[in-house]
Formats: C-alpha cells, sequence, structure tokens
C-alpha cells in the first residue's frame, strides 16, 4: 500500500510520485500550474455519497479551469475502503461519474505512511494535529504545489468553491 515515493525534503507537492489505480507511476509534477484537492476517499463511508457527488459537480465545473481532483484510497478507518483499486475505480466512476484521477490505496496516518500524505499533514495540521481523522478529508494546493488549506470529513466540496475560485485567480 505504499502509494507514494519518498521525497524527504519536499516544498511542493509536485516532486512526489505515486501510483495510480492500475500501480503505474505518476509524476504529480504532470499537475503544475493546477490547482488541486487531493482527498482521501472511501466507497462505505457515511460520507461518501454527499462528497463523490460534490466533488464530481466541482470536477466537472472547473477542470478545464487549470483544476484536478486528485482522490486516494483509503482503508484506515473502520475499513470503509476493503474494494482493491480496480473495484473502486468501477465503483466511483459508475455510481459519481468521477473523471478525475483515483490514485492506489494508500495509508494516511501511522508509520507506513505515503510520503505524500507526510507532506500534506506536515504542511497543514489540523484538529488531531499531523493525523487525518476519517475519510475525505481534503487539501487544496495551489498551482506551484504548496498546500494552501485543509479541510475536514464534514466539510461540503461544494462548500470550498470560492478558496478553489480564489486559487484560480477568478
Amino acid at each position: 500500500m505504499g502509494g507514494s515515493q519518498s521525497a524527504p525534503n519536499a516544498t511542493s507537492i509536485h516532486e512526489f510520485t505515486v501510483k495510480d489505480g492500475i500501480g503505474n507511476d505518476v509524476n504529480l509534477g504532470i499537475y503544475k500550474g493546477k490547482v488541486l484537492l487531493v482527498v482521501n476517499v472511501a466507497s462505505k463511508c457515511g460520507f461518501t455519497e454527499k462528497n463523490y457527488t460534490q466533488l464530481t459537480e466541482l470536477y466537472n465545473k472547473y477542470k478545464g479551469k487549470d483544476f484536478e481532483i486528485l482522490a486516494f484510497p483509503c482503508n484506515q478507518f473502520l475499513r470503509q475502503e476493503p474494494w482493491d483499486d480496480q473495484k473502486i475505480q468501477e465503483y466511483a466512476c459508475t455510481m459519481f461519474k468521477a473523471d478525475y484521477p483515483i490514485f492506489h490505496k494508500v495509508k494516511v496516518n501511522g508509520p507506513a505512511t505515503a510520503p505524500l500524505y507526510q507532506f500534506l499533514k506536515a504542511s497543514k495540521p489540523g484538529f488531531c494535529g499531523n493525523r487525518i481523522k476519517w475519510n475525505f478529508t481534503k487539501f487544496l494546493v495551489d498551482k506551484d504545489g504548496k498546500v494552501l488549506a485543509r479541510y475536514g470529513t464534514t466539510t461540503a466540496p461544494l462548500s470550498i468553491e470560492k478558496e478553489i475560485e480564489k486559487a484560480l485567480g477568478n
């Protein structure tokens, strides 16, 4: 489940390489110049429907305007993402029309935390310090790969639309 490779002195999300849903390396440098919303997702959470639905709505509205959503499945919270990468992709794309990238399942807490999530959490600690509290924690990242903000599970994706527009320069 090591879904991203280390970048120990990283200053930008663009310095990381992660695995996509079929195991290929993806250098996040391809997202330079884009505003990103990075989210740890789960298919069997009470927050799944609202978050996936609103993430798809945001993505459809802003994808042509230098905006990307990067979804990272995680099974650390009551095993609410038990499926393999292929089934996760099928579910999100079929049920919620998710056209944004859904990457390889990662760990967001503990000793096996994916390096990308180590960076995100260190950049913007939350209510639980450097821990992710639950599924659907969201990180807003600027065009230079710097973390602008962190939002908890109960923050609906559509409620941060103004922050996204500001980061896009709208």
